[in-house]
């Protein structure tokens, strides 16, 4: 199973990223091959609809989770539909690697 995590930037040691739909990157983790991969979010200085187009993203990507600080609710209602979990965590002063150590523990 893949999540993601919202991430300022596109190494483990960047800082988690407490937005949703105006992330910069997402770090995809897949529990199955221990793998991780960031991927830009093309939306995150779009005009309007960046929840929107960005829930389609990690949908595209395959992603079954998503760990953020926060999602709008348009987000929310379409992660739903696309039956995509979202973890709330407010630890804005972790990095990407510090919220992987949790998961993996």
């Amino acid at each position: 199973m893949k999540l993601a995590i919202t991430s300022k930037g596109n190494k483990l040691d960047s800082q988690f990223d407490l937005r949703f739909g105006r992330t910069a990157w997402f770090c995809v983790y897949d529990r199955e091959l221990d793998t991780t991969q960031f991927v830009l979010n093309e939306n995150y200085d779009s005009k309007m609809g960046a929840g929107n187009k960005t829930a389609e993203l990690v949908a595209n990507l395959g992603v079954k989770q998503v760990i953020s600080g926060d999602f709008g609710p348009k987000a929310k209602t379409l992660l739903e539909k696309l039956d995509i979990k979202m973890i709330v965590i407010n630890e804005e002063k972790s990095s990407v690697q510090d919220i992987l150590n949790k998961l993996k523990n």
